[in-house]
């Protein structure tokens, strides 16, 4: 492939992947709607900051309106509400034997491949901790999981070309066959990150909260019994077991796994979630209803209850208007009954 890897979205995850890729000397285009942000990459440069790593690299990037040609590799990495809109951008950009890979939370890969086609679509697990700071300027956190995957059918070629650049960033990235098993175990650990952010406490601080685990482990007990009825067996990571939140699983093996993420999480530069930092720092809307919202959904068409799932999505739209603060008093909502 010849063309640069447009990366759609240079926040978080597409700033740190088209900062290693540049610096490595992977032809990238960066494409962002933050035109501050855009000048500052491709002039100043774009600022890797943390304990991981640090280091500053000119990267080319571009808003929106001005991408031309087609590209055979595109990363799209924009928050979840914006995927179908930048999808249907893009696509006149895609070659028609060329993918899109998804390197976001949720379950994105479904709206992508609806627009684009199944087998130009490619699905990514990351779970590493960064956040975007200020135009040019990107926080690395923490390393954590990558695993690169199509949605349909075995590996391929590029799909080993894709995990090739992954190692770049992350040495330890690994292929797999099953790619939902993997979206589906960060949805329930995903269900977790979102109840953390009802309050200020960090995540490690959360998940070590003895009153708070109870309501921990009927959420994610909630999106596993979903996955389950899905027909997918949630793979576990950095931590978080889902066999342990399975139907019938002991309350013991649960409390573990909590523990596990609470370290995981104890020694991130990044102690909060990017769902906490929309609602306390950006005051911007989060990604809930792509990813809790369409959960719960898929959980009502198999008949699956999620109370708590239901009350974590009104308590996190509550807080996005103005009707709730983040707050102990907000997470003890989580489990008093209707929000």
């Amino acid at each position: 492939m010849t063309t640069p890897v447009l990366i759609w979205g240079g926040g978080a995850i597409g700033g740190v992947l088209g900062a290693y890729w540049a610096r490595a000397g992977v032809p990238v285009l960066l494409v962002d709607t933050n035109a501050a942000h855009v000048a500052a990459c491709r002039s100043s440069g774009l600022s890797i900051t943390g304990p991981v790593d640090a280091f500053t690299v000119a990267v080319p990037a571009i808003l929106p309106e001005a991408v031309e040609g087609v590209f055979d590799r595109i990363v799209l990495a924009v928050k979840a509400p914006a995927t179908e809109e930048a999808t249907r951008r893009l696509a006149p950009h895609l070659a028609d034997d060329g993918f899109v890979l998804s390197a976001q939370n949720g379950l994105n890969e479904r709206l992508i491949a609806d627009i684009v086609g199944q087998d130009r679509t490619m699905g990514a697990f990351v779970n590493f901790g960064a956040d975007w700071q200020e135009p040019g300027e990107i926080l690395f956190g923490n390393r954590g999981a990558v695993v690169i995957g199509e949605v349909r059918g075995p590996v391929r070629p590029r799909t080993r070309e894709m995990l090739a650049l992954m190692q770049i960033f992350e040495p330890a990235a690994i292929l797999t066959d099953d790619i939902w098993s993997y979206l589906w175990g960060k949805l329930g650990y995903g269900a977790l990150l979102f109840a953390t952010a009802l309050t200020n406490d960090t995540m490690t601080g959360n998940f070590e909260d003895s009153a708070r685990i109870p309501l921990f482990i009927g959420l994610a007990r909630e999106v596993m019994a979903i996955a389950q009825a899905e027909g997918v067996a949630p793979r576990g990571f950095n931590g978080f077991d889902p066999a342990a939140f399975a139907p019938g699983a002991a309350d013991t093996a649960a409390g573990a796994s909590l523990a596990a993420l609470a370290d995981f999480n104890r020694h991130s530069a990044k102690p909060r979630t990017g769902v906490w930092r929309d609602l306390a720092i950006r005051r911007r809307r989060t990604e809930v209803d792509p990813m809790m919202t369409m959960v719960a959904a898929i959980g009502r068409s198999h008949g699956v209850p999620t109370p708590l799932l239901d009350r974590l999505i009104t308590l996190i739209t509550d807080i996005e208007e103005g009707r709730r603060v983040q707050s102990a008093e907000t997470f003890a909502a989580l489990g008093s009954g209707p929000a």
